[in-house]
C-alpha cells in the first residue's frame, strides 16, 4: 500500500510539473505572441506620423527702413508680440534695449519662404516719429531696409487642442537631457526599458500603501503610458505598460526613444491649449528656443514634468525653485554637476519669460482665411500637419483698427439719442478693412466690435446699402460724356419707380441750382447726381459697376446713382482699390504662401489683377475724390490731424442706417462702416460717424504714409477753365481755375459767359492753355 501511494505522489508530481511546464511555456508563447503584436501596433505608430500639429499661421513680416514714421507703443508692441524680451544690458539673442534716442535689438532667426537669415544685432536711431538710421551693429554698416520676422498670429487645432514644437535631440543641450535623467529616470541608458530596481522600490511602497501609489516608471514606460495607453491605475494596464517599455527599448535606440518622449511629454497649460514637448515649453516658459536654455532653465523644465500645473513658475515661483533646486541636487549626486557647480546653479533664480495665454489674434481675419484655405485644405489636414501658414496681416495696422472701431463705437454710443436705444442684444456694430490696393492684400479686418459676442464677420458677410459711396461709379461712368468742370442741374426733380414718385433730396437745405461735376461730388449733391446718372443712362451706370465684380444685384433705377442697393464691404473697399492702382483692380488676398514641415513651399499665391479702367479714368476719379477731402464732405479730416494728402467718399443711406468712409493714398485703403445689424438708424451720418474712426486708424500707423501722390499718365491734360460755364477761361472770366480732363474730352470752345467773341483772343488763350499744360 505505501508502494502504491509513493508511485501514485511521483507520477502525479510529473504531470503536475509537465502540466506547470506547459502552463508556463504556453504563458511565455501566449506574451510572445501579444508582445508581437505590441510590436507592430508599435512600429506601425512610429513609423507613421507620430503627432498632430496644428498648422501655424503667421502675419506679414514687417519691414523699416530710414525716414519711416512709427508709432512707438505699437512698434514696442510688436517686439513684444514677436518674443523680444526687454533687457537693460546689452542684449543677447532675442531681447531688446530702448535707450534715448535709439533703439538696440539682438534680432531673432528669420525664416520665411523667400529667405533665411541667422539673428544679429542692430540699432536703430529714432527721432520722435520716425527712424533715423539702421544700424548692423556687428560691421557698422548703414541699413537701408530691415525686415523682422512674421509673427504667429493663430493655430488650426485639432480635439486635443495641444501645441508641440517638433526638437531633434542633437538640438537639446547635453545639461538638459541630464536634468530629465536625473528627475525621471536616471538608469534610463543601462536597463532596457524596465528598471527591476525602481520596480522593487514602487512594489514596496504599494504594499505599504494597500494600494497602488507609485508606478517605478522609466522613461521608456512612461512613453508607453502617454503615447499608447490610457492613464487608469489597474495592474492590467501595468502589465502592459511593462511589455510595451520591453518591445520598444528592444527596437528602437535609446537617443530616438528620449526624442519622442521629450516630444511627447505634457508641460503645463496655456489658457485652452496644452503645451507638449520640450520645444514649446522652452519657448512658453523662457521664450527661448531649447538650443538657448540654460542649466537652470533646462533643471526647471526636468522639474516640471511630474506635476507641470503644480511646479510651473507661473503658477508657484517658489514651488517651481524648491523642485529645480531638488532636480540640481540629483544631478550632483550621479556626478554631473560638481559641487562649485552646484552652489552657483541654486543662487539662480527662475525668471520665466512672462504668461501670454493662447489666443487667435484677428480673429474675422482668421475665419476670412480659413474659408480661401478650406478649398485647399480639410480642416483635418491643417490639424494635423504642421503647416506653416503666411498671410499678408499687418498686426500693427491691425491693432490700430480694432482700437479705432472700438473708441468710435464708444464715443458714438454716448450722444443721447443712440444710448436711448442701446440693449446688451443690439448693440452698435462696425467694420474696417485695410488693403494694399495695388496687391489686393488684406492688411486688416475687423468684422465686429467682439468677436466673442458676435463671429458675423460684417467685412465680408454682411449686404448693406453703400450710399453715397457708390457715387463714384456714377461719375465714373459719366467721364465718357462730361468732364470735372461740367455744370449739373442741381435743382429738384420726381422720377418714377416701379410706379412710384420719388423726388431726391440733397443733404445739404440750401443748394445751388446748377454745380460743376466736381463739386457735386465733392459735396455729395444727390439730385445733380441723379441727374447725372439719367443722363449718363442708367444701363451705362450698371454695366460700369459690372466691371467692378460686385456679387450683389444692380437694377437700372434713378435710385442707383445714391447707392440704393446692398454691396459686401470687402467688395465696396477692392473697388475702390481700382482708383488708387491706376485702373487695375486686384483680387483680396489674405495668403500668401503655404509651407510644409520640410520647409518646400506647397502653395504661393500670387498678385492677380485685373484692368478695369484706363489709368486716364482712374486718374481724373482719385482727382475728384481728392476734392472731397479737401473742400467736401471729408474736409474735417484735417481738423482731426491728417496733414498728409489723401482721397475718399462718405456715405449715409436712408434714415440713418448706415455710415460709411472709404479713404486712400497711393499706398493704402482703409474702409469703415458703422451701423446696427437691424438696419436701426445711428442718427449719424459717415462724416461724423465713419470718418472720425477712419482718422484715428491712420493716425495710428504713421509708417503706411509716404507722401507720394498720383501723377498725371498719358491721356489726361490740365487746362485753364472758366469756373461758371466750364469752358476755356478768358481773360475776361472772373474766377478761372487749372482743371484736369481726359484728353479725349477736354473743353475745346471757349467761355460763353465772359466777353464777345474774339478769334484772335481766342487764338491767344487757347496758346496760354496749352503752355499752361506743358
Amino acid at each position: 500500500m505505501g508502494k502504491k501511494a509513493t508511485s501514485f505522489r511521483r507520477r502525479l508530481t510529473k504531470r503536475l510539473a509537465v502540466l506547470l511546464l506547459a502552463l508556463t511555456a504556453a504563458a511565455i508563447a501566449g506574451v510572445a505572441v501579444y508582445a508581437r503584436h505590441l510590436a507592430v501596433q508599435i512600429d506601425g505608430r512610429f513609423s507613421s506620423r507620430r503627432w498632430q500639429i496644428p498648422s501655424t499661421v503667421y502675419s506679414d513680416s514687417t519691414l523699416l527702413f530710414p525716414g519711416q514714421g512709427r508709432n512707438h507703443d505699437l512698434f514696442l508692441a510688436k517686439l513684444e508680440a514677436l518674443g523680444y524680451r526687454r533687457v537693460n544690458q546689452s542684449p543677447a539673442l532675442g531681447e531688446y534695449r530702448l535707450r534715448p534716442g535709439r533703439l538696440e535689438i539682438f534680432l531673432h532667426d528669420l525664416k520665411t519662404p523667400s529667405q533665411t537669415r541667422s539673428g544679429f544685432p542692430v540699432q536703430i536711431s529714432l527721432d520722435p516719429n520716425r527712424i533715423r538710421t539702421i544700424t548692423d551693429q556687428r560691421s557698422g554698416r548703414a541699413l537701408p531696409l530691415l525686415e523682422l520676422e512674421p509673427e504667429k498670429i493663430g493655430l488650426f487645432f485639432g480635439a486635443a487642442r495641444e501645441q508641440r514644437k517638433l526638437v531633434a535631440i542633437a538640438q537639446v543641450p547635453r545639461p538638459l537631457i541630464q536634468a530629465v535623467l536625473a528627475a525621471e529616470d536616471n538608469r534610463f541608458y543601462d536597463h532596457h526599458g524596465v528598471d527591476p530596481r525602481g520596480l522593487l522600490r514602487a512594489l514596496w511602497a504599494n504594499l505599504r500603501a494597500g494600494g497602488i501609489r507609485q508606478g517605478g516608471s522609466t522613461i521608456t514606460q512612461q512613453l508607453s503610458k502617454n503615447y499608447f495607453l490610457t492613464p487608469e491605475r489597474t495592474l492590467s494596464r501595468k502589465f502592459k505598460e511593462l511589455l510595451m517599455a520591453l518591445v520598444i527599448d528592444a527596437r528602437y535606440a535609446k537617443d530616438e526613444i528620449l526624442e519622442i518622449y521629450l516630444n511627447e511629454i505634457y508641460l503645463g497649460q496655456k489658457g485652452s491649449v496644452s503645451i507638449n514637448g520640450i520645444g514649446e515649453a522652452a519657448d512658453f516658459y523662457f521664450g527661448k528656443p531649447v538650443e538657448a536654455l540654460s542649466l537652470t532653465e533646462g533643471a526647471a523644465l526636468a522639474g516640471l514634468i511630474k506635476a507641470p500645473n503644480l511646479h510651473s513658475p507661473y503658477q508657484d515661483p517658489d514651488r517651481c525653485r524648491n523642485r529645480r533646486d531638488g532636480v540640481l541636487r540629483a544631478m550632483a549626486k550621479n556626478g554631473w554637476l560638481t559641487e562649485e557647480q552646484l552652489h552657483a546653479a541654486l543662487e539662480k533664480p527662475v525668471t520665466p519669460a512672462g504668461f501670454r495665454t493662447y489666443h487667435r489674434k484677428a480673429p474675422y481675419f482668421m475665419d476670412y482665411l480659413s474659408e480661401q484655405l478650406g478649398a485647399l485644405y480639410s480642416p483635418e489636414a491643417l490639424a494635423s500637419m504642421g503647416m506653416s501658414i503666411y498671410t499678408s496681416l499687418d498686426t500693427q495696422i491691425q491693432s490700430a483698427a480694432e482700437t479705432a472701431l472700438l473708441r468710435g463705437l464708444a464715443r458714438l454710443e454716448k450722444t443721447p439719442r443712440l444710448r436711448a436705444q442701446l440693449s446688451p442684444a443690439n448693440r452698435l456694430q462696425g467694420a474696417v478693412i485695410v488693403m494694399q490696393p495695388k496687391t489686393g492684400h488684406i492688411l486688416a479686418m475687423v468684422g465686429g466690435r467682439d468677436y466673442a459676442e458676435s463671429q458675423f464677420n460684417r467685412a465680408s458677410q454682411a449686404r448693406r446699402q453703400p450710399g453715397s459711396t457708390f457715387k463714384p461709379f456714377v461719375f465714373l461712368a459719366g467721364l465718357e460724356r462730361f468732364t470735372p468742370a461740367s455744370r449739373l442741374s442741381n435743382r429738384p426733380q420726381v422720377y418714377e419707380i416701379d410706379g412710384q414718385r420719388w423726388e431726391p433730396q440733397n443733404f445739404e437745405r440750401e443748394t445751388v441750382p446748377e454745380i460743376s461735376l466736381r463739386q457735386a461730388l465733392a459735396h455729395s449733391a444727390n439730385r445733380a447726381t441723379v441727374y447725372l446718372a439719367m443722363q449718363t443712362g442708367l444701363d451705362a451706370v450698371v454695366a460700369t459697376a459690372e466691371h467692378f465684380q460686385f456679387s450683389t444685384r444692380l437694377r437700372p433705377l434713378p435710385s442707383i446713382a445714391l447707392g440704393a442697393f446692398e454691396v459686401i464691404p470687402l467688395e465696396l473697399a477692392r473697388a475702390y482699390c481700382t482708383f488708387a492702382a491706376g485702373g487695375l483692380e486686384p483680387y483680396p488676398l489674405s495668403l500668401k504662401a503655404v509651407v510644409n514641415e520640410a520647409g518646400e513651399v506647397l502653395e504661393r499665391r500670387h498678385l492677380k489683377i485685373e484692368r478695369v479702367i484706363s489709368p486716364a479714368a482712374a486718374f481724373i476719379m482719385n482727382s475728384l475724390l481728392t476734392s472731397v477731402v479737401t473742400e467736401g464732405t471729408a474736409a474735417s479730416l484735417a481738423q482731426r490731424g491728417i496733414g498728409f494728402p489723401a482721397a475718399g467718399k462718405t456715405g449715409t443711406t436712408n434714415d440713418w442706417r448706415d455710415a460709411w468712409f472709404v479713404g486712400y493714398t497711393p499706398d493704402l485703403l482703409a474702409l469703415v462702416w458703422v451701423g446696427f445689424d437691424d438696419g436701426a438708424g445711428i442718427h449719424a451720418s459717415g462724416a461724423s460717424a465713419a470718418l472720425p474712426i477712419w482718422a484715428d486708424l491712420l493716425k495710428a500707423v504713421p509708417q503706411t504714409v509716404s507722401g507720394t501722390w498720383f501723377r498725371p499718365p498719358p491721356g489726361v491734360v490740365q487746362r485753364m477753365v472758366c469756373s461758371q460755364s466750364g469752358q476755356l477761361a478768358l481773360k475776361a472770366c472772373p474766377s478761372p481755375m487749372a482743371e484736369y480732363f481726359m484728353e479725349n474730352n477736354a473743353p475745346a470752345a471757349p467761355c460763353p459767359l465772359h466777353g464777345r467773341r474774339n478769334p484772335f483772343r481766342e487764338f491767344f488763350d487757347d496758346v496760354q492753355n496749352r503752355l499752361h499744360h506743358k
